[in-house]
C-alpha cells in the first residue's frame, strides 16, 4: 500500500499525544480509508439513475464502468444507497 497524500482533520479527546502516538492513528485511518475508498466497494454501495434511459443501474460491474467514464452526461447521477 502506497501512502498517498491526503488532507485530514484529526480530532483526539486526547490533548497530549506523541509524534509517535499520532504518526500510529495517521496510519491505522489511512489503511480504513484505503479499503472504503476502494472501486469495488464503491461501486457495491452506490447505484447509477441515468434518467435519460430512464433505468437504475445496480450491478457493481455496470456501476464501475459508469464511475470510470471521462464523459458526463446531463441527468445521470451516481446515488448512495445508504
Amino acid at each position: 500500500m502506497t501512502n498517498g497524500v491526503r488532507d485530514l482533520l484529526f480530532v483526539s479527546k486526547y490533548s497530549t499525544l506523541s509524534d509517535l502516538e499520532m504518526e500510529k492513528e495517521m496510519q491505522l485511518l489511512n489503511q480504513l480509508l484505503y479499503g472504503v475508498e476502494s472501486m469495488s466497494t464503491s461501486a457495491l454501495v452506490n447505484e447509477v439513475i441515468d434518467l435519460n434511459r430512464y433505468k437504475i443501474i445496480r450491478k457493481p460491474w455496470q456501476v464501475a464502468r459508469a464511475i470510470r467514464q471521462k464523459s458526463n452526461k446531463a441527468f445521470v447521477f451516481i446515488y448512495n444507497k445508504n
